[in-house]
């Protein structure tokens, strides 16, 4: 299969350069999955936000990712010559070192001392593994703490939302729920989710509970491959409590809906469902893990029956993976009727619901 298979016009307008005046109010487009049947076709059908708890049957399960942006772009500048350079910092590693994305790397030499914003320096040191990428290895002269992200960070909004970071993104690029910090990215189909919002799915007797994956380069890393076979997914942590893995356990051996909000808690629970169906004794693991599972048509879903997500980009890995959930033909469909009714796409985009 290849990745051009995945891409769609999309006009510049569309993409949600700022969110919603208020948040949660969006359009919601509502299209069922059909069993992920690949060619079929079925029309999608328009609400908004506010529509959400009665679409919803009771006694579903809702999933949320729990995960925390950290201010992770940060910005240093050169000892020699004050050049300044951009650092999308990524996942320490156990020697306090840390993994971080460099514009510009080829220059980023080993031995090349920054400067940050409070006057901490960090120098990139030689690792084998960053050698002909776009990554690189820093080791600083402080403990880089969340204090620390947040005397020099910046929030990481996407390359596509064309502006700096604003106090505004502050808050709205973060969901209200939002509790472990660690992501590179927000898990964006939660920011519609208001405090309102939650109780009324609650008050609809819709259980909610709650996973972590930390937003990596396993989620928003661009497909090179041609092939899409051929790409490689990062690994990403995730966490899965007990509590959350009974209520999971539960609602599949009592046959209700599992609703996950974003790709991340279907990439988080696929990951750690162990064996066949829950008739054959397949069940959903707690615990710490790593993933780096890519879903993409032909994939088999075990634990997710319904998916809340957003407007994904032309030949991501999550277009393929809502491909592989509601169908190519399908979602390509939605896609094309989605512009022609001027959803507003990605981040701050409108909302899918995929039942």
């Amino acid at each position: 299969m290849l990745t051009k298979d995945f891409y769609f016009d999309l006009p510049e307008e569309l993409i949600a350069q700022h969110p919603s005046g208020v948040r949660g109010e969006d359009k919601l487009m509502v299209l069922s999955r059909n069993g992920g049947n690949q060619t079929e076709i079925t029309e999608p059908k328009h609400f908004s936000m506010d529509d959400l708890p009665d679409l919803i049957p009771e006694n579903t399960l809702m999933i949320f990712n729990n995960s925390k942006v950290r201010r992770s772009r940060c910005y240093g500048k050169t000892v020699d010559t004050g050049r300044e350079s951009e650092f999308l910092m990524l996942t320490p590693y156990p020697d306090g070192t840390w993994k971080a994305m460099v514009k510009n790397a080829k220059k980023s030499k080993p031995g090349k001392v920054f400067v940050f914003s409070d006057g901490s320096k960090g120098t990139i040191v030689e690792n084998p593994v960053d050698v002909g990428t776009e990554f690189r290895t820093l080791s600083f002269d402080c403990p880089i703490t969340e204090e620390w992200f947040e005397k020099n960070g910046h929030i990481p909004l996407p390359p596509y939302i064309r502006r700096e970071d604003t106090e505004e993104d502050s808050e709205r690029y973060q969901n209200v729920y939002a509790k472990e910090v660690g992501s590179s990215a927000c898990p964006t189909a939660g920011l519609h989710f208001t405090e309102k919002m939650l109780e009324k799915l609650k008050a609809k007797n819709i259980e909610i509970a709650y996973v972590t994956l930390h937003v990596g380069l396993g989620t928003f890393l661009p497909v090179r491959a041609e092939k899409i076979e051929d790409h490689k997914m990062h690994k990403e942590s995730y966490y899965i409590s007990e509590e959350t893995a009974e209520k999971v356990n539960r609602a599949k051996k009592e046959g209700r809906p599992v609703l996950a909000v974003g790709t991340t808690s279907v990439r988080t629970l696929e990951s750690a469902w162990q064996g066949g169906s829950v008739l054959e004794g397949g069940y959903l693991s707690s615990g710490h893990f790593d993933t780096s599972i890519f879903i993409y048509p032909g994939y088999s879903f075990k634990c997710v029956d319904k998916m809340f997500t957003n407007f994904h980009t032309p030949e991501s890995t999550l277009m393929m993976l809502v491909s592989a959930f509601a169908g190519k033909a399908n979602i390509m469909n939605a896609y094309q009727k989605a512009v022609e009714n001027r959803y507003r796409f990605f981040s701050y985009g409108d909302a899918m619901l995929l039942t």
